[in-house]
């Protein structure tokens, strides 16, 4: 069946046309259902007609977040092209493999990302670059007001492919997961519900829009129920806080990582803080330290926990408020339209409270990775995602994560694979071998410590190490710390032993 008969932003600019759909706090802008509507039908006619763009061609999006990501997100969708929102925290390098490897027809890049787009064009990453700020707001307006509406929107079904969305691979590598229109559907009735997400909803929108959780927690699940979405453009605690607590915004709904919520907390302003129309506040991305459940409890809002990956698109597990104090530390059950088991490693499904991997099955699960046959087949087994995390389900079916597979950690909300660090590392001239672990950092959850042994007769500084790596990678996968040592822990079959290297930091940290 056509998803032409379920457009949302179109059955909603019927059904409540002067309805407050998006709000951008950054811009001051107000669009209704209505409005939203028509612009979004203005420029997916300007892309088909004057940037050439059609059905399965992929549009990629450098920006901050504002409007016009909803925007091209929507008007793709109408041409039937894959919407590619690209992580602006980015490096060059680390943006030109992605491009390469996706090959959109078209980079829509904002101002604060127009250098990025030049050099990502002259470096032949893209064959067009649009500045679709132009440097003037007023020049996108001029676009959408003389650009005529594209009024036959592709027949498509909940199997094709609306987004990729890029994350950072073990091999070192990032890999595009395949988002489909119906992964995106199934997440809003899996999270909507549990939720309480209605018309009424207005949720604060603080996550980056090249994220998951900025898209589907919850700004598509409120625009699939007609609520209002209210944008921030950058996380800042003081905003936000001050966001939830004004009583004409009347926030109902907020996703945050662990960080957001703790700074919040940490603000002076914060113990008098009121959050009158706040009906849910949920916390993902990262392990939730106790203190920061504990400072918001004090302040009447329960944190509701949850679990999710990119190739869920999001949601797989949610701890509901209620159940947040006698279930603490876990991350809840499974969703309505999402199966769950626990494999241990001869592939037996464990019983309760035995430890194993996570393997994810349903409707909002991804078919795989754009262009990558083996990372696909790797990842997946007889249907089912095997998440990599190793996670307990207790006798009443509630999940607790107790340990990431494959040494991904998480930094501030954003996935840190270290072999991607390791590679770059590996790449200094000085450097023989390189390994990188997550350990617990008091701002960001987690951050990385590098070790590195050098080769014969050469030195290096730390500070050198890490100017190296600020020009190749995102800031927020640096390591916090380098250790250089003689050579690094093996195990029998030559293979780096991270266990040993957490083992003996901790013991050079208890010395010190």
């Amino acid at each position: 069946m056509s998803l032409r008969h379920f457009d949302w932003l179109m059955h909603h600019a019927l059904a409540r046309p002067t309805h407050a759909a998006l709000i951008d706090l950054g811009s001051g802008r107000h669009f209704t259902y209505a409005s939203l509507d028509g612009r979004v039908a203005r420029l997916a006619g300007y892309l088909r007609d004057r940037r050439k763009i059609r059905r399965g061609d992929r549009v990629a999006v450098l920006a901050h977040n504002c409007s016009e990501h909803f925007e091209l997100m929507f008007a793709c969708a109408r041409l039937g092209a894959i919407y590619l929102p690209l992580n602006w925290r980015l490096t060059i390098p680390e943006l030109a493999y992605i491009l390469r490897d996706a090959e959109p027809g078209l980079l829509a890049v904002d101002d604060a990302c127009a250098d990025h787009g030049e050099r990502l064009r002259r470096e032949h990453c893209v064959a067009h670059l649009w500045n679709f700020g132009g440097l003037a707001p007023v020049a996108y307006e001029q676009i959408l007001e003389s650009a005529d509406p594209l009024l036959d929107a592709e027949e498509l079904s909940h199997d094709d492919v609306q987004m990729l969305m890029y994350t950072s691979g073990t091999t070192g590598f990032p890999k595009g997961a395949m988002i489909t229109f119906g992964m995106t559907f199934w997440n809003a009735v899996n999270v909507g519900i549990p939720a309480g997400i209605s018309p009424n909803t207005r949720v604060l929108s603080v996550m980056p829009l090249f994220h998951t959780g900025g898209l589907n927690l919850f700004a598509n699940p409120v625009f699939h129920a007609g609520g209002t979405v209210l944008l921030m453009r950058a996380f800042d605690p003081a905003a936000m806080l001050a966001a939830l607590t004004d009583p004409m915004l009347a926030i109902s709904h907020i996703f945050a990582v662990p960080t957001a919520y703790q700074m919040m907390a940490q603000r002076a302003d914060f113990a008098g803080a009121r959050f009158e129309h706040l009906e849910l506040a949920c916390v993902g991305g990262a392990a939730t330290p106790a203190a920061v459940l504990n400072a918001w409890q004090e302040r009447g809002v329960r944190l509701a926990n949850g679990y999710g990956m990119t190739e869920t698109s999001p949601a797989v597990t949610l701890l509901l408020p209620q159940d947040a104090l006698r279930k603490s530390g876990s991350v809840g059950c499974p969703l309505l339209h999402t199966e769950i088991k626990v494999v241990n490693r001869g592939g037996r499904e464990c019983a309760a409270n035995e430890s194993g991997e996570l393997w994810v099955r349903g409707p909002n699960v991804s078919p795989g990775y754009w262009r990558n046959a083996e990372a696909t087949q790797e990842a997946f087994c007889d249907g089912w995602l095997r998440t990599g995390d190793v996670v307990r389900r207790d006798r009443d079916g509630f999940c607790y994560i107790l340990d990431r597979a494959k040494d991904m950690y998480i930094s501030g909300g954003e996935n840190v694979y270290p072999a991607e660090v390791e590679n770059v590392l590996s790449s200094l001239p000085e450097v023989a071998e390189a390994a990188v672990i997550g350990l617990p950092d008091d701002r960001w959850g987690e951050s990385g410590l590098a070790f590195l042994a050098l080769r014969p007769g050469v030195r290096i500084e730390a500070d050198q190490v890490l100017a190296f790596c600020a020009e190749r990678l995102a800031r927020f996968k640096l390591p916090r710390e380098i250790v250089f040592v003689d050579a690094l822990p093996r195990t029998g079959t030559g293979k780096i032993h991270k266990p040993t290297l957490r083992e003996n930091y901790r013991s050079r940290v208890r010395q010190c």
